[in-house]
């Protein structure tokens, strides 16, 4: 443990950054009290220790700190203090309740910098989490312990549909518990009242643990933001047998804080600015999703980010890609059209959604109703495109059918209300409806036992023979 020992040998301030000299040895990530001048004091944290300087992030910004400043070193990293007392309050991005309530009386103190799950206690996710959205539930199903990202874009409503699925979620079965952590960073302070009336004038609150880092607080604390939300989440799952869905937005805005760091810090820059170890930075937060062999809870993550310039080969998407188990897209193109959710099914993908559908979990004919849906929507894209060249004249009776089709999709299908919870079976109904204007021989992707149980105008006879 470092001495509590004060140092006034700050050699240099940069940014949100503060240079010590001649310390004794300093852990990585150790806590730091700085004491100004006025007598004032600020918190920070040990970012990178060697023999000569040790570097200080400091957590409310650099601001009045001189060579006269007072650093200790404390020997402890930085803890958050939890408690199921948390569900239903709203803290800063640093951790510290800001809604008015009383401090939390922890249960106990975690490290925030956790750890991802160990690859031999990992169980292999196989259960579904329903949204209440139909693009979601029906084609790209979010699966416990999955972490499935949302590619989005400036101007889209991403943050509408973060809201939603927050508000809606839920897992399938008897007594089985589920809260959602929230963590926004980087945002304004007209999104976060936003976020914060959303939650608390549908009752959300009450299920949810919110971290709010504003656009105006220092880039270091938006570093720890997400890391005290996971902290949240494990505790809730891992110790409380919750099912935890973390929702972050906007990783974005996390990626800059890190680039800003490592400019400060004078690193050799990566690709497009960014730090070399960004992939590495972003696999420790999203590999603590997960679901633990023999313990009841789960994490499931949803981060929200949005792709500069619309560009899906950007760093950020791209090294989001890699860790992550799929994407879902919004779609520039849909929310012109005036839909919403403006989900563009045909580049989104879940790859864990075939291990969470099916008989006894969502119903039996999903994967066949999904797969067909996919493959009419795609085929009426197309066919707009060969419309736009030749015109509508020159399409067969077939092709017509799939072009009007793929419009039907789009309003009656993506198109949903803000508060419109529709369950797996409201999704996979509406589905069949719009597959039942095709003729039956277009329908390749459904097998026939399947098509004689559940399309539509079959049912029917069922129901009068039973009769």
């Amino acid at each position: 443990m470092s001495s509590a020992k004060e140092y006034k040998t700050i050699t240099e301030v940069k940014g949100p950054l503060v240079f010590v000299e001649k310390t004794e040895p300093v852990g990585y990530g150790e806590l730091v009290t700085l004491r100004l001048p006025d007598g004032s004091a600020k918190r920070g944290q040990v970012l990178d220790t060697s023999d000569e300087t040790v570097v200080v992030q400091v957590f409310e910004g650099t601001t009045g700190i001189d060579r006269e400043t007072g650093v200790k070193f404390l020997g402890e990293t930085l803890k958050l203090p939890v408690s199921e007392d948390m569900l239903g309050r709203i803290f800063s991005g640093g951790g510290k309740p800001i809604d008015g309530g009383p401090e939390i009386v922890p249960d106990e103190y975690r490290d925030i910098l956790g750890a991802a799950i160990n690859p031999y206690s990992r169980q292999s996710p196989h259960d579904p989490i329903q949204t209440g959205i139909s693009t979601i539930d029906a084609n790209n199903t979010l699966v416990r312990g999955q972490k499935l990202p949302i590619f989005s874009a400036s101007g889209l409503p991403h943050n509408d549909i973060a809201l939603q699925i927050a508000r809606q979620a839920k897992v399938r079965g008897e007594g089985e518990e589920f809260a959602v952590v929230f963590a926004a960073m980087g945002i304004t302070n007209e999104e976060a009242r936003y976020f914060m009336k959303d939650f608390e004038r549908t009752g959300a609150l009450k299920n949810a643990v919110i971290f709010l880092n504003l656009a105006d607080d220092p880039a270091v604390e938006r570093i720890i933001t997400p890391r005290l939300a996971l902290t949240a989440a494990e505790y809730l799952a891992y110790d409380l047998g919750k099912h935890v869905l973390v929702v972050f937005t906007d990783v974005t805005n996390y990626c800059e804080a890190l680039r800003q760091i490592g400019a400060a810090r004078e690193e050799v820059p990566g690709r497009r600015g960014f730090p070399g170890y960004m992939y590495t930075d972003l696999a420790s937060l999203y590999e603590r999703a997960g679901v633990i062999k023999g313990k009841p809870g789960s994490v499931t993550q949803f981060p929200i980010l949005t792709m500069p310039g619309d560009d899906i080969t950007h760093p950020i998407p791209d090294l989001s890609g890699y860790i992550t188990e799929g994407q879902i897209v919004i779609s520039r193109e849909l929310h012109r059209k005036g839909i919403y959710p403006p989900i563009n099914v045909l580049p989104s993908l879940s790859r864990l959604m075939n291990a969470g559908i099916g008989k006894g979990k969502t119903r039996e004919d999903h994967k066949q109703v999904s797969d067909q849906l996919y493959a009419m929507y795609a085929e009426g894209r197309d066919l707009r495109g060969l419309v736009a060249i030749v015109g509508k004249g020159a399409l067969s009776e077939r092709d017509i059918k799939i072009l009007e089709f793929a419009d039907l999709f789009e309003e009656r299908f993506v198109r949903q209300g803000r508060d419109e919870d529709r369950g797996f079976e409201d999704s996979l109904e509406i589905g069949w409806e719009l597959l039942a204007t095709l003729p039956e021989n277009v329908l390749s992707r459904i097998d026939r036992k399947t098509m004689a149980k559940w399309h539509p105008k079959n049912r029917g006879k069922e129901e009068a023979m039973v009769q």
